[in-house]
């Protein structure tokens, strides 16, 4: 198994959970992103750089993941695409985003972003908290230990 990070809007706080679990479990951990991410040194985290340009981190996601691969985003769109290979998605939040979950939210990001362009001001997301940190870390190391009991 791997995890790949969308990491250009990834939360540092997620990824220093992250660079956490790999390095304790030795998953390989992938961050892919268009611009330059400091990892730490370790066998078992890796950063792709992409070019710039719209979905090119995504696509490399995409592209890469195989089934039963972690996809930890935000990008609705990119956890429906991966979610399609049979991966799992999970976002810093700590919400898995599964086959039966993610037709909902892509109907619910897309009623979203039809309010946003329609002038109707919806809010952005909360900040990042502690809760999100905790959820986040709780579904990462259950999926890593079932994937390792396997």
């Amino acid at each position: 198994m791997t995890i790949w990070v969308d990491a250009d809007a990834c939360p540092v706080a997620a990824k220093e959970i992250l660079f956490r679990a790999a390095m304790r479990s030795e998953t390989l951990l992938v961050l892919v992103a268009n611009q330059y991410i400091r990892v730490p040194p370790s066998p078992f985290i890796k950063m792709v750089q992409v070019m710039a340009g719209f979905d090119v981190a995504d696509n490399e996601i995409v592209q890469k993941a195989q089934a039963g691969d972690l996809v930890v985003t935000a990008d609705i769109p990119l956890a429906a695409e991966v979610v399609a290979k049979q991966c799992v998605a999970l976002n810093p939040r700590g919400e898995l985003y599964t086959r039966e979950n993610i037709r909902q939210r892509l109907n619910m990001r897309d009623f979203m972003e039809t309010l946003r362009s329609s002038g109707i001001q919806s809010g952005g997301s909360p900040p990042y908290d502690q809760t999100d940190r905790q959820k986040f870390a709780n579904q990462l190391d259950a999926y890593i230990a079932r994937q390792k009991s396997c």
